[in-house]
């Protein structure tokens, strides 16, 4: 049993690595060029195209026993490109309702950076349950939370037009869901912070290179 149950951990591992290669990618892109937000995932695509059509080579290959023909190995290469194209664009542009708090975070996401954004949806595929409660803010929304108004925060709008910071509920969800869910966003290379203000909830963000320091 425990044989089976490594072998399906490697399989998913292989499966969902490419993916997570995709926004690891975009990230150091993103802290180390200073690269637009789109620029960044382009960058996380064609690293993560590259694995795949390696992947599907090893694949065809090893059934095969030969590398196949030139147009064969063409159509590996758009199919490992249009597979990652879907599955950016569809990761940026669709967060399900059930994934948002309410009617003010759905209307807020997509100000949130879309590396973020990204990030959200690849960890949905295996935490459905997951919810985002914040997004972008303004300063006045801490009021209204009984909270000190801040000068600089992540939830605000940076100059590329985008807040870098959004919130999780970790509450009525175990904690070892929490501390997972905490390192897979540290290994992607985001910050975080557990937060107890109004609500226990997990503060995720991106480095801003208007507040490199800012969390």
């Amino acid at each position: 049993m425990g044989k089976l149950l490594l072998e399906i951990c490697k399989i998913v591992f292989i499966l969902i690595f490419p993916f997570i290669l995709l926004i690891r990618g975009a990230i150091v892109f993103h802290e180390q060029f200073h690269q637009s937000p789109f620029f960044s995932i382009i960058v996380g695509v064609g690293v993560t195209t590259i694995l795949l059509f390696l992947y599907f080579t090893v694949f065809y290959s090893h059934y095969s026993g030969r590398l196949g023909s030139l147009k064969g190995i063409k159509m590996r290469l758009l199919a490992a490109l249009l597979i990652t194209i879907f599955y950016a664009t569809h990761g940026i542009f669709y967060i399900s309702t059930g994934n948002l708090k309410n009617e003010k975070v759905h209307s807020e996401i997509n100000k949130v950076h879309p590396i973020l954004r990204l990030s959200i949806s690849t960890v949905v595929i295996l935490d459905s349950d997951l919810i985002i409660t914040d997004g972008k803010r303004i300063p006045e929304d801490y009021k209204k939370m009984g909270l000190k108004e801040k000068t600089h925060s992540l939830h605000y709008n940076q100059k590329n037009g985008y807040a870098h910071a959004l919130d999780l509920r970790t509450n009525n969800r175990s904690e070892i869901r929490n501390v997972l869910l905490r390192n897979y966003f540290r290994l992607m290379g985001f910050r975080t912070l557990r937060h107890v203000g109004t609500a226990d909830h997990l503060h995720i963000s991106l480095m801003s290179h208007d507040r490199p320091y800012a969390k």
